[in-house]
């Protein structure tokens, strides 16, 4: 049976809301872009580079398995602008903070997401 649950908000405005909520739970310094999938509706992609001297990026696909649970797929880990090896201890630290940040963001827009 089908999921009744499912995302409804229109993918612009959920870049937007995106946009400005996620920029909330990111360390300090830290930046993101925001935009959306040009093959799904719903699903975006983050795109993060980190604060200080690291000059880390970061590129995450967002979707929406349904109106509140996302699944996070990371797709590219960057260093002066050549990909990473994002095994290293510390990469997988940042990888998960910016996981956990990406969450926080989706929980925050619940009241927007869930219909």
């Amino acid at each position: 049976m089908a999921s009744k649950d499912e995302l409804t908000v229109p993918q612009e405005d959920l870049v937007d809301a995106w946009k400005r909520t996620l920029p909330e739970r990111l360390t300090q310094g830290d930046t993101a872009d925001v935009y959306g999938d040009g093959t799904d509706p719903s699903a975006i992609h983050v795109h993060i580079k980190t604060a200080g001297r690291t000059m880390m990026e970061f590129d995450f696909a967002v979707k929406y398995v349904d109106s509140r649970e996302i699944d996070i797929q990371l797709k590219d880990v960057e260093k002066d602008g050549q990909t990473v090896d994002e095994r290293p201890d510390p990469i997988q630290q940042l990888i998960g903070d910016y996981r956990r940040h990406l969450h926080e963001t989706a929980q925050a827009l619940h009241h927007y997401t869930h219909a």
